[in-house]
């Protein structure tokens, strides 16, 4: 079975580093930017099967890239990977079309779980610290 193709987007380097580290044996990670604008970039022109975006990045926020690959119909798949914990923000990232919400804190747990759900055209939210 072929990898899935997945583009990373996160503001912060070590944390691009430790996602590609992550994935290394279960998915194919053609990309790794560090703003939305690249990120929408970059799944416009390489159609992964899937991305992992983080929801603050400068220029452009992940949701803001949710939200226009939504408007276009995009077949790519959306994870977010936040430090984020407020069901209002989940709420408005499922509504741009994302199909995972994985924590920070849980990214060694639950990021290639909500992956392969999202693959699977499931929703997979982490377990909230506060809930």
């Amino acid at each position: 079975m072929t990898q899935k193709r997945v583009l990373v987007a996160d503001d912060l380097a070590p944390m691009l580093a430790a996602v590609e580290a992550l994935l290394q044996n279960s998915f194919h990670v053609i990309g790794l930017v560090s703003d939305g604008s690249a990120a929408l970039d970059g799944i416009l022109k390489f159609e992964p099967d899937l991305a992992v975006l983080d929801i603050s990045m400068p220029g452009m926020s992940g949701l803001a890239v949710a939200r226009e690959l939504k408007s276009l119909a995009s077949k790519t798949k959306i994870v977010f990977l936040t430090v984020q914990e407020d069901s209002s923000i989940i709420a408005a990232c499922l509504a741009a079309g994302a199909l995972g919400f994985v924590v920070k804190a849980l990214m060694d747990s639950d990021l290639i779980p909500a992956m392969n759900e999202a693959l699977a055209g499931r929703v997979f939210v982490s377990r909230l610290s506060n809930s």
